[in-house]
């Protein structure tokens, strides 16, 4: 008989696919990636060597769910842990190191309206904070809106204090909007690194003169 852990594992796995294995340990950047599909979508690319009869329907795509691209990845970031917490929390600042983010407008605390471009089309987005543990964990997903009803993405990122001047940051990143998450995911820690130790040292700077 199976418990309800198993039956909640089996569910997910169905679901969302397998689990993003864990990154390795943040001595430098490292990223995984897996994909996966929702569910129904896996019968869906079994192929037909044959073409239709006549009797038989044209298989319908236009209800087909969106594949689910799951990616994760770490970098060491040479700043303190609660600068680089309240940089991730600056949400208007993200298209300066997530190129797939082209605009981003605070709404409420934990709201912001996002404009978003995937394989060169434009979707319109609202981002929603989900969890907020200072120093430690930050976690939103996309909400549902007229022009990505079927499409999703979220993001988890957690901070690690490896030094009073070194934080490694690990980021999982779920979407069904397609592209390679797992290169998006090296591009943008690559990109919040560059952004977060070049404003370190412009500060350092600044308070040297």
């Amino acid at each position: 008989m199976k418990t309800n852990e198993q039956r909640f594992s089996r569910r997910r796995r169905r679901i969302f696919g397998p689990r993003v294995p864990a990154a390795a340990p943040c001595s430098s950047s490292t990223y995984r990636s897996s994909t996966s599909l929702t569910n129904g979508a896996a019968s869906s690319r079994k192929m037909n060597a044959r073409g239709p009869t006549p009797n038989e329907q044209m298989p319908n795509n236009r209800n087909k769910p969106p594949e689910i691209d799951a990616a994760e990845g770490s970098v060491v970031v040479k700043a303190r842990v609660a600068d680089v917490y309240k940089r991730w929390l600056a949400f208007e600042d993200y298209p300066k190191f997530i190129t797939a983010i082209k605009r981003v407008r605070k709404l409420d605390e934990n709201h912001f309206s996002a404009s978003l471009v995937f394989n060169g089309k434009l979707h319109e987005a609202t981002l929603e904070i989900m969890l907020r543990v200072p120093e430690r964990r930050l976690a939103w997903r996309t909400l549902a809106d007229r022009s990505a009803l079927d499409h999703l993405a979220a993001g988890v990122v957690c901070f690690t204090s490896l030094s009073d001047e070194s934080t490694c940051v690990n980021l999982k990143l779920t979407s069904s909007f397609g592209g390679a998450v797992s290169r998006r995911v090296g591009i943008y820690l690559h990109g919040f690194k560059m952004l977060m130790e070049s404003d370190s040292e412009h500060e350092r700077a600044q308070s040297s003169i």
